[in-house]
């Protein structure tokens, strides 16, 4: 109990600090085209491109890196009170100059909705500095502005996209959704962060008619999140090729995330670690919510096996703490037991998501494919029949070994036709 009260007391001393700064500082309005980050991000970046979360990043991730040197373009709607829960869509370019406000400007007139875009976080960018220079934005407007994390939406056109995609399903806490343009990516492995992000997310996926990542989107990405349990919808743009809608298909993904606010918000007051509404927590802090959030799951049949993977993730993600310690012991007393019933759910787990991954693959290797990725058809043909293979093994008379039955024989034709 002493943890939970430490928590919840550290967010409401958070939220004290922000009213202090935002009456501290002048009102921002307006467009401001190059914003200085103030200083280096609280957020945990490191988790977003690795499985743990260490005191120190590797020491040859950014070497002369400097988070008081990244700018970034700032949209600030005349309505916005900087003491109240903003509304914000921070937007990853696929070049390193910021991207979307164009399209977003009107949407965030209409609802008061905040916009940030960060300079120099294109795909020539490496992976850690992108991931860095992303949450030194996010956490920079965070520290001017009451962020509501429910309505914080991380968006990316392209290779900016794929970037949203791995930021928001590592770090599912600090968003409410996610709005890959033109490509996507897939979960995480960890068990319990996928169903984090199940639990917590939106992801509003958005292609063209003549994009050569349809395919990925609107037959792999798209139906895979959602077989999977995500709250997800694609949008198809007529004549929209590899590149950004019209403001108005962004209103209407925005009113569509927004419809998700209501359960979000029902879950973080059933779960107080699933979501981040203020400064972010230490990594003691941190790890010490999440065990207590994984003891409640505990106590429920319907929730044990995600308490159990949550605590995985615990010893894992923080193992040189003692939250980590103790997640063993619990996992270990756990393990000693003769009625293991989780072992059931883990099972379940791993077919929804080896049949998702199968259908998807199927889809996206049997569909129409742009000429650059034709070569690959073959691979992706070989990969959903690997998972089909395993389907059948598991279970053939189970409605997925027999639908095994039916894709295995078109599958081994299209990557025998390929050799």
């Amino acid at each position: 109990m002493r943890r939970i009260a430490t928590t919840a007391l550290m967010f409401v001393a958070a939220a004290c600090r922000h009213e202090a700064l935002a009456a501290a500082e002048p009102a921002l309005r307006g467009h401001q085209p190059r914003m200085s980050v103030v200083a280096p991000t609280r957020l945990d970046w490191v988790f977003a491109l690795a499985n743990q979360s260490p005191a120190e990043p590797p020491a040859d991730w950014l070497k002369g890196y400097d988070s008081t040197r990244q700018r970034y373009e700032l949209y600030v709607p005349r309505t916005v009170n900087p003491t109240k829960p903003t509304a914000l869509v921070l937007f990853i370019s696929a070049g390193n100059d910021p991207a979307g406000l164009a399209q977003w400007r009107t949407v965030c007139d209409a609802t008061g909705m905040l916009f940030a875009s960060p300079y120099g976080a294109g795909n020539s960018t490496n992976g850690p500095e992108r991931t860095r220079i992303v949450l030194d934005v996010l956490d920079d407007v965070r520290r001017r502005f009451a962020i509501d994390a429910d309505r914080t939406y991380l968006g990316g056109f392209s290779g900016g996209a794929r970037v949203a995609c791995r930021i928001a399903f590592a770090l599912p806490e600090y968003f409410g959704g996610v709005v890959p343009v033109c490509a996507a990516e897939s979960l995480r492995e960890e068990a319990w962060l996928r169903q984090r992000v199940i639990e917590r997310l939106s992801a509003a996926l958005i292609t063209g008619e003549t994009d050569f990542n349809r395919g990925e989107i609107e037959r792999f990405r798209g139906p895979l999140l959602t077989d999977v349990g995500v709250r997800t919808k694609v949008w198809m743009v007529p004549k929209l090729g590899h590149g950004l809608p019209a403001a108005s298909v962004f209103a209407e993904v925005l009113r569509w995330l927004e419809e998700g606010v209501p359960e979000r918000r029902r879950l973080a007051t059933k779960w107080l670690a699933i979501r981040v509404a203020a400064e972010a927590p230490s990594r003691a802090a941190w790890s010490h919510s999440l065990m207590d959030e994984a003891k409640t799951r505990l106590k429920s049949p319907a929730t044990l096996y995600s308490g159990l993977s949550q605590l995985q993730g615990i010893a894992v993600r923080w193992n040189d703490l003692p939250a980590a310690a103790e997640a063993n012991e619990i996992l270990a007393e756990y393990e000693a037991r003769t009625e293991r019933p989780w072992e059931m759910d883990d099972l379940a787990e791993q077919r929804k998501f080896l049949l998702a991954e199968a259908r998807g693959l199927a889809a996206y290797a049997t569909g129409p494919l742009a000429p650059q990725y034709e070569k690959q058809r073959a691979g992706m043909a070989g990969a959903a029949l690997e998972r089909w293979q395993l389907l059948l093994a598991d279970d053939p008379d189970a409605p997925a070994g027999r639908e095994a039955q039916q894709r295995i024989a078109e599958l081994m034709k299209l990557v025998n036709e390929s050799k």
